[in-house]
C-alpha cells in the first residue's frame, strides 16, 4: 500500500489534491528563513518603485489585468 492510499489521498479529487499541494508548499515556504534580495533585484524594486511612483496614471488595476488574463486564456 502506497502512501497515497494510506492518508486517503487517492481518493481526493483533483482540486482537492491541489489544495493540500498549497498548503504543504505554503507550510514549507513559513518555515524558511527570509532570503535578502541580491543588490540587482534591491536596485530593480528600487528603479520599478520610483517609476510608480513618477507615474501613478500607467498602473493597472488587478481586475483588469485578471480579466484579460482570464480572457485570453479561456480561449
Amino acid at each position: 500500500m502506497s502512501t497515497l492510499e494510506e492518508l486517503g489521498i487517492d481518493r481526493m479529487t483533483a482540486a482537492e489534491r491541489i489544495a493540500l499541494a498549497q498548503e504543504i508548499l505554503d507550510s514549507l515556504a513559513a518555515e524558511q528563513a527570509p532570503q535578502p534580495l541580491s543588490p540587482a533585484k534591491r536596485n530593480e524594486l528600487d528603479r520599478r518603485l520610483a517609476d510608480l511612483v513618477a507615474n501613478p496614471e500607467d498602473g493597472v488595476p488587478w481586475e483588469q489585468v485578471e480579466a484579460a488574463a482570464l480572457a485570453r486564456f479561456a480561449r
